[in-house]
């Protein structure tokens, strides 16, 4: 009786468990799954159950019978032998335990419209005579994960799984990190924790969960996502792609046709006495010298290559000290005219000797053997500079010696404020000889631009750095040009009455 009713509710109750997992697809695999482990439970619960009920129907038995009975159940249940419904052999030891062996099982569940259908696979079994503290190894190789494929035999009604491509899942606490990102300990409890970090400018990283983000090459940079390394692009002052190279061509291109058009009005008013005022040869000489100070700026601009880094500071340096040596020249001239003019002066006999051409030419002389020791020793050359701008390479000149290009500046400097202070002293002349004034207010303009352009050239790089050069350049040369020459050119064309040996006599006695 025990075991006809206890034994069907057992399996009654597994069947429902196999159902809700198994369908009762097989019960064969849902009673060896869970009959085994199970049966030992209900027969527990029977032991129990069955005494109960003796003892609310025999209320005369004394507690000593009530014992025996129970020795006498548990001797029952040790020596109890069935088969079960799929005809196994059942039957405890004797330390009432089933003897039995655990398996491992390996269970995929697989949804087939609106049911489910589940696999299973023994992956390892232990018999029940093995140490219970055996430790079990289980290889990765041998467990079926989630991603596969799925058939189903036709002679049988198991599914069959066929693996395809294996994953094993990991126990994380956050989401796995993106490409363009890197793992991060965040020092939590679990090793398996971590946060994701953006990889840095100039990095890239483009798998999931990287440990590192990867540098770029010294020529490429990474994208906006950090996933891949493109190209850097090349920086300069290009004609194509910066309005400052074209607007400081067409300013140079203007100034220069202004210079032209200053020279030819000149030339024409060769014999004028307003033209021969003040050494009309280095007049000459510093139009010529403004002129192609003004064209220098083109080797400022564009690409640069070795042999423009070589000449543009070079030809700008001579040139540009030629216009200020001619400057100084003629601030000679006035002086000397000046000294002159008192009866007894020992300075008469140093009108005649034209001594402003040979401070033109020895001014410049030194100049050009500055530049030409700085050439020498070591030259400016073309440089690539990768880390000044994230994301760009500036296309560059390295200037060679530092003490070479400031050598020449400070030369330039050096004539500019020479000229200035010889000028501010002999300023109060005779208007009909006197250029000092406009000479003063030149020199004045070509200090101003060069000493605010000193710490805004340092502060800068690439071709802002070019770009602040070139603008000094300009507005140096047109200042030096417009306070020189515009007045005279007012007079050459606009009054030309007064452009007479009559007319600057009798302005000299007024």
């Amino acid at each position: 009786m025990i075991s006809g009713w206890r034994v069907s509710s057992i399996q009654d109750k597994l069947c429902y468990l196999g159902d809700a997992f198994l369908h009762c697809k097989s019960e064969a695999a849902s009673w060896n799954l869970l009959g085994k482990p199970e049966i030992v439970e209900y027969t527990e619960e029977a032991i129990a159950t069955m005494t109960q009920m003796t003892q609310r129907n025999q209320h005369s038995e004394t507690e000593g019978q009530v014992q025996k009975k129970k020795i006498f159940w548990r001797h029952y249940m040790r020596n109890l032998h069935y088969t079960d419904p799929n005809g196994e052999e059942m039957s405890f030891n004797e330390r009432g335990n089933l003897p039995s062996e655990w398996s491992t099982a390996n269970l995929v569940l697989y949804k087939t419209g609106t049911r489910y259908r589940i696999t299973i696979r023994y992956v390892t079994t232990i018999e029940e005579y093995l140490k219970y503290d055996l430790i079990n190894h289980i290889a990765p190789g041998e467990i079926t994960w989630k991603e596969g494929k799925v058939t189903v035999s036709k002679n049988s009604n198991y599914c069959k799984y066929v693996q395809s491509h294996p994953w094993i899942p990991k126990s994380l606490c956050n989401d796995r990190c993106p490409p363009g990102y890197r793992k991060a300990s965040n020092r939590r409890l679990h090793s398996c924790c971590y946060d994701c970090v953006p990889c840095s400018e100039g990095e890239m990283s483009n798998i999931t969960d990287s440990e590192t983000c990867h540098r770029c090459p010294s020529e490429e940079w990474s994208d906006e996502s950090k996933v891949r390394c493109v190209p850097k692009t090349y920086d300069f002052l290009s004609y194509e792609q910066d309005s400052v190279a074209l607007v400081s061509s067409v300013a140079a291109s203007s100034f220069s046709a202004i210079t032209l058009f200053i020279l030819g009005n000149f030339i024409y008013y060769w014999n004028t006495p307003i033209v021969k005022a003040n050494n009309r040869a280095v007049s000459l000489i510093l139009l010529i010298s403004i002129l192609l100070s003004f064209l220098c700026v083109f080797l400022f601009l564009g690409r640069p290559v070795d042999i423009t880094c070589r000449l543009r500071q070079t030809f700008f340096g001579i040139f540009f000290s030629t216009a200020v040596s001619s400057v100084l020249g003629k601030t000679v001239t006035v002086c000397i005219a000046f000294k002159a003019t008192k009866p007894g002066s020992p300075w008469r006999k140093w009108v005649t000797l034209k001594v402003s051409n040979y401070v033109v030419i020895v001014c410049s002389l030194v100049q050009a053997l500055i530049c030409s020791i700085w050439l020498s020793v070591s030259p400016p050359y073309q440089e690539y500079d990768h880390h000044s701008h994230l994301g760009m390479i500036i296309i560059q000149c390295n200037e060679g010696s530092v003490i070479g290009l400031y050598s020449m500046l400070g030369y330039m400097g050096i004539l500019a404020s020479v000229s200035f202070v010889l000028a501010f002293m002999v300023r109060t002349l005779p208007d009909s000889f006197n250029e000092a004034k406009y000479i003063t207010f030149s020199m004045l303009v070509f200090c101003s631009v060069w000493i605010a352009m000193i710490p805004a050239y340092l502060s800068t790089k690439g071709k802002y750095m070019v770009a602040v050069e070139i603008f000094a350049i300009l507005t140096s040369c047109a200042g030096i040009q417009g306070c020189i020459f515009f007045p005279k050119l007012y007079i050459l064309l606009l009054k030309p009455e007064i452009n007479s040996r009559k007319m600057l006599l009798e302005k000299d006695k007024v």
